[in-house]
């Protein structure tokens, strides 16, 4: 059966992106900058915004809402994929290729493929969200999400949508699909 994606023009979207064969890319701020680069000068000529997101070492989450009109966001990830990989290599060379990047002629740091989820309604999107800020935590890289700095809860937080102490302690209720994410 051959895989689709569900394109709504305008709408939200959950990502998940994950690095070839999960190589820890992003453990430092200089390799998440190279990313947040990428993004923006994606951003400039394939507007979207960006309402939720957390880099973690092998793997990223993004929630994105696209313009009216506009439901591409394939292009943007191939964009934003080879924008980084561009930057990745010239700053620290071409990685080995083994495997199926080998036979492919491919550059080993992105998987081929990502996970989208198009969001229903404004529960789904706040459960969403919320899984995004709690992911470092879950992965134990902190004890709450306010230690985590490749993160948008900080945003969250200074427009009073969470409490600062949120995540940390107890874990926060979050919708029964997290237990088979990731």
């Amino acid at each position: 059966m051959r895989y689709r994606r569900l394109r709504i023009e305008g709408a939200s979207y959950f990502f998940t992106v994950v690095t070839y064969e999960r190589q820890r890319l992003f453990s430092n701020s200089t390799t998440v900058d190279l990313l947040t680069d990428a993004i923006a000068a994606v951003r400039e000529r394939h507007p979207f915004e960006i309402d939720a997101q957390v880099f973690l070492p092998d793997h990223l989450h993004a929630i994105w809402t696209l313009p009216d009109g506009d439901a591409n966001y394939a292009t943007r990830w191939r964009l934003i994929k080879e924008c980084f990989t561009r930057a990745y290599c010239k700053r620290h060379g071409v990685p080995e290729r083994t495997g199926v990047a080998r036979m492919r002629g491919e550059q080993p740091i992105w998987q081929r493929r990502f996970w989208e989820h198009a969001m229903r309604d404004e529960r789904d999107f706040s459960d969403h969200v919320d899984y995004v800020h709690y992911n470092p935590v879950r992965h134990g890289l902190v004890g709450a999400p306010r230690d985590w700095a490749h993160s948008t809860f900080a945003n969250w937080v200074e427009r009073g949508v969470y409490e600062v102490t949120w995540g940390s302690g107890e874990m926060p209720e979050l919708p029964v699909w997290v237990a088979r994410h990731d």
